[in-house]
């Protein structure tokens, strides 16, 4: 609680989000690892009518939030709107402000492999299990989530 008496705010975590339909991919990763270009992948395939329609959550920070059972991304404010697109700086782009997480993407994960265990494939966030793709480091990430989507 803050001295006025409302909540605090969650503190944020290192990570971007995309909203893919009704739900949205939380992307985890380290400075450098691809987060922000997986974004703007999603998006273009969702203009392109590949995977449904896909919006910006949050670049680079995020919050989430247990609510009733559902993992919620929430953009931070101070970035909201905006992603950094290499070789053109930071550039604004549609935004939803929330979504809940129906996946979780690690990106250069020590146990992504070609064949991951059933419990690589699982995470818990806040105790709430989500599925995981766990990609190991070098290997692309947008075919594997485009798989994860249209797949079963």
């Amino acid at each position: 609680m803050t001295a006025t008496g409302t909540p605090s705010p969650q503190p944020s975590i290192h990570g971007s989000a995309v909203k893919v339909g009704e739900r949205a991919i939380l992307i985890r990763g380290a400075s450098g690892s691809g987060k922000s270009g997986l974004v703007f992948d999603l998006i273009l395939a969702g203009r392109a009518g590949i995977v449904p329609h896909a919006v910006l959550v949050g670049d680079d920070r995020v919050r989430l939030i247990n609510q009733d059972g559902n993992i919620m991304v929430l953009a931070v404010q101070e970035l909201a709107g905006l992603i950094e697109i290499r070789g053109l700086g930071l550039r604004r782009c549609d935004f939803v402000t929330e979504a809940p997480v129906g996946l979780v993407v690690d990106l250069a994960a020590p146990d992504g492999a070609r064949l991951p265990g059933p419990e690589a494939l699982r995470t818990v966030i806040s105790g709430v299990e989500l599925p995981r793709i766990p990609v190991a480091a070098g290997h692309p990430a947008l075919p594997l989530v485009l798989a994860f989507l249209t797949t079963s």
